[in-house]
């Protein structure tokens, strides 16, 4: 059984070296060097180049190296019928929770308003904000967004979430469905957009939602970018209905220079930087996967095309 390995971002190395380490007699393979394509059983890979699975006619499983598979179902060369199985990565959840919390407390902290004061040489104590009286919300309570959630209710921010369909999660107020939606929206003050991307939640976070916040919220967008609507949110910006935004993914990466998130004085930038899988962590899933593939056996967190994760 042949895997062979893709990505733009990440070197092969780590997944080579973790996968060999555990199962030595892996035929482990990185683009462009497919060897033998007809041995080929397996593709790790995020968001493989056009014609990949056009050369890989006997190709059993793609595994996705990142948290979604959004990016998979918009290839429109992906076989129907292939199976998909997507990562489930505590260390990329823990990865993604310190980058949310970076944002959660930076702001709520106000360390930019102390850094312009440092600059200008001012001793001024700031309006105190208590841990108390910030309101989080998360949507999407999935691996990375039930991490997350837990993480900043243990820091003693109150913490609610909301998703599709209805979770228990201790320590976190939770929401599910259209009829929670309102009532999720109308009690945070900081929102958490850690959504899977599917047609349902695509252009999620637009004027209308927006505008069932409480007004000056704050919104940060660490799922995908084509769960924002680019000008409902500068607008909202624009008119105080929410008073910041942190970005870390866009509808078309990288962000173009003419956009006009680069140059919006309430919008932080980071460049899809706020987790990645790490090898260690999941080579064990993956091999049990590539077991259970030879013997015919169910998959493990294998993917409901239907729902779109």
């Amino acid at each position: 059984m042949a895997v062979l390995f893709y990505s733009a971002i990440m070197p092969a190395e780590p997944w080579r070296d973790a996968l060999l380490a555990r199962e030595p007699r892996l035929d482990f393979r990185v683009y462009p060097e497919f060897g033998a394509v007809d041995e080929i059983d397996c593709l790790l890979a995020w968001r493989p180049p056009s014609g990949t699975f056009a050369r890989l006619q006997q190709l059993r499983l793609i595994y996705a190296t990142g948290a979604g598979v959004d990016q998979l179902f918009a290839d429109p060369e992906l076989p129907p019928d292939l199976p998909i199985a997507r990562l489930v990565d505590p260390a990329q959840g823990n990865e993604m929770a310190a980058y949310v919390m970076a944002v959660v407390l930076a702001r709520h902290r106000q360390l930019a308003l102390l850094a312009d004061q440092q600059r200008a040489g001012e001793w001024r104590f700031p309006e105190y904000r208590y841990v108390t009286d910030l309101r989080v919300g998360v949507m999407g309570l999935g691996a990375l967004g039930a991490t997350v959630a837990q993480l900043l209710a243990q820091c003693g921010f109150p913490v609610a979430g909301w998703s599709r369909r209805p979770k228990q999660l201790g320590g976190i107020t939770c929401y599910a469905g259209a009829d929670g939606l309102d009532a999720f929206l109308a009690r945070t003050d900081m929102l958490i957009c850690l959504l899977p991307l599917t047609p349902q939640t695509d252009g999620i976070l637009n004027a209308a939602l927006f505008r069932r916040l409480p007004r000056g919220a704050y919104v940060v967008n660490a799922a995908r970018g084509h769960h924002v609507v680019d000008e409902d949110l500068i607008a909202a910006l624009d008119a105080g209905q929410l008073s910041g935004a942190t970005l870390d993914v866009f509808r078309k990466e990288p962000l173009p220079a003419e956009h006009p998130f680069w140059r919006h004085p309430e919008v932080a930038i980071t460049p899809h930087v706020a987790s990645l899988a790490k090898p260690d962590s999941v080579a064990d899933q993956i091999l049990e996967n590539l077991r259970r593939l030879r013997a015919g056996a169910a998959l493990l967190n294998q993917v409901d095309r239907q729902a779109g994760y």
